[in-house]
């Protein structure tokens, strides 16, 4: 990035959608997009070379192993993790990537104010995130559990940890007028995309 900057790792960023809205609206930091999938990888270097990003970096290739390898300990401003596959047969269950070692080694890699933000739109995916982050927390992780982004609003439950504690429950509605952490990230989530859509048309 050739600057020092709070940074973040983006993990799993499907088609680049939100990385780039993120990025748009939060030029201070810097973004490390890890996925395996080409067409992922492609949309995501086609947004930033039209939206004239310098603060994302993609890598295309297995995160555990970019973890393990690229990542010193503690240098993470946060880590984000929005839908990862859910495996959902139980049979499959071992291939899920937020297994206990895996957020340990996550945990490892966050400053001590990093926060990890999770989004899962399965059920019991979502119980399972929320009992390994409290067996791995240290008091420096926030993690959010939610319908997908677009569709946030229609959730039945949103659950909202912060220091590996559960902060805020309730319906997108009633957490918004909490005014709380989740009406914070919702109202930063809000504005980048609204930058996103103006940079697109303009």
């Amino acid at each position: 990035f050739g600057r020092r900057a709070p940074r973040v790792l983006e993990i799993g960023f499907g088609m680049g959608e939100t990385t780039a809205a993120i990025a748009l609206a939060r030029t201070a930091d810097d973004f490390l997009g890890v996925e395996v999938h080409s067409p992922g990888v492609g949309s995501l270097l086609k947004r930033i070379a039209e939206l004239g990003l310098t603060n994302v970096r993609v890598i295309q290739h297995d995160v555990v192993e970019v973890v393990a390898a690229m990542i010193p300990p503690a240098s993470l401003a946060g880590v984000h993790v929005f839908f990862p596959d859910p495996w959902p047969k139980k049979r499959h269950h071992k291939r899920r990537l937020l297994t206990p070692e895996f957020v340990h080694e996550l945990a490892l890699r966050l400053a001590a104010d990093g926060c990890l933000h999770v989004a899962t739109d399965w059920e019991e995916y979502a119980q399972e995130i929320l009992a390994t982050l409290h067996a791995v927390a240290e008091g420096r992780t926030s993690l959010s559990i939610a319908h997908r982004l677009p569709t946030i609003a229609d959730a039945d439950t949103i659950l909202v940890l912060d220091g590996g504690e559960l902060a805020e429950q309730g319906t997108h509605a009633a957490l918004l007028r909490r005014q709380g952490l989740y009406a914070e990230m919702w109202a930063r989530q809000a504005e980048a995309m609204e930058e996103l859509s103006a940079a697109q048309v303009a």
